[in-house]
């Protein structure tokens, strides 16, 4: 048995941290043909949850994320546009199986799971249709989150920690999409922007992992953890990148440095970003693109086989995110602000109030 109401996280606009609202009335979803209800064991903190907060996915928004205002009015900021508020985000999850709808099957009470932060929904019209967790969708911030049978993940068998599982879906997610979709492989040269954070982490040992030869760029102060983390230099940020060098640039990054991260790139290299942290208007010389047949990669849609190949490494121990540092799901605005301070290098993680 359920309980009818649930303690959880209410977005009620965009905004600023007070644009949240910890709510214990909240109604619990029963899973519907086809859906699970899961437990929420633990969520990650992201900062894709905190650019939907801000509204920063809107196109009148041109600034850095820690740039736009917290009174700024923003209709549509979610990834698919106007949300429905209120809204409950969080999209790295790891939960446990606790109610199943009927037709439901391949899915059993007490499974460990884990979902895509991005959720392939392909229409004859778009093949490339997805919904976000935690934006067009309800996600983890709460004690429970309502998936679809067909868009969860079984990871019962994983070595990884509940936090260690929320720390992937979003951060390992975004790094190995994109070095999917760039062709990364062994023996080839790749360069990763912001190799420091969440995203950029992952991406040094996943492409490590591949077997590429990692480049991270990186303040001075964290260039250790990205050198541990498989790369094999660290150059700090605004330093002379080259050019012809390196056969993938892995970018979340952009901003004014946005140019000279192409002419890194060897003629007919790859170019992938999910993210513009610095900004996303960026100044580009066509020329130095299609003269070196450079390829550029937008990587957000991601599909079922793609993630599956990064749950696979999760059940096989292959991968293992660093966790920072822990909090109650309450003290959420302790946790964006310690994210958005960038002092840790590693994932912060919210747990359920009586585990944290």
């Amino acid at each position: 048995m359920t309980p009818r109401t649930m303690s959880g996280i209410y977005l009620t606009r965009h905004g600023g941290p007070d644009a949240q609202e910890w709510r214990e009335d909240i109604p619990v979803p029963q899973p519907g043909v086809g859906q699970v209800l899961v437990k929420v064991l633990a969520a990650g903190v992201n900062n894709t949850d905190i650019n939907t907060r801000i509204g920063w996915y809107s196109s009148d928004v041109t600034t850095a994320t820690e740039d736009v205002g917290e009174d700024e009015e923003i209709e549509a900021g979610g990834w698919g546009g106007a949300l429905q508020f209120p809204r409950i985000q969080g999209g790295d999850i790891c939960g446990e199986v606790v109610a199943i709808g009927d037709d439901t099957t391949g899915v059993s009470i007490g499974d460990r799971v884990t979902s895509q932060i991005n959720i392939p929904r392909p229409t004859p019209d778009n093949p490339f249709a997805y919904v976000a967790l935690g934006s067009e969708i309800d996600g983890a911030f709460a004690q429970f989150c309502l998936l679809d049978m067909s868009e969860i993940f079984d990871v019962s068998t994983s070595p990884l920690s509940n936090a260690e599982v929320a720390a992937i879906p979003c951060g390992f997610g975004t790094a190995w999409n994109m070095l999917v979709r760039a062709g990364v492989a062994e023996g080839q040269e790749v360069l990763i922007t912001g190799a420091s954070g969440v995203v950029g982490l992952a991406g040094v040992q996943l492409a490590t992992f591949l077997g590429a030869r990692v480049t991270g760029t990186a303040s001075d102060s964290k260039a250790q953890q990205v050198l541990d983390a498989g790369a094999l230099q660290v150059l700090p940020r605004g330093v002379d990148l080259g050019r012809d060098h390196y056969d993938a640039v892995i970018d979340v990054v952009a901003g004014d440095t946005w140019p000279a991260l192409i002419l890194a790139l060897r003629p007919g290299g790859h170019y992938a970003t999910s993210g513009a942290i610095a900004g996303p208007v960026v100044q580009a010389d066509l020329r130095d693109i299609y003269l070196r047949d450079i390829t550029i990669h937008g990587a957000s849609f991601m599909s079922r086989d793609v993630f599956e190949g990064l749950v696979k490494l999760m059940n096989d121990g292959r991968i293992r995110p660093t966790i920072a540092r822990t909090y109650p799901l309450k003290e959420i605005w302790q946790a964006q602000d310690d994210f958005q301070s960038k002092k840790e290098a590693g994932k912060l993680i919210l747990l359920p109030w009586e585990d944290a």
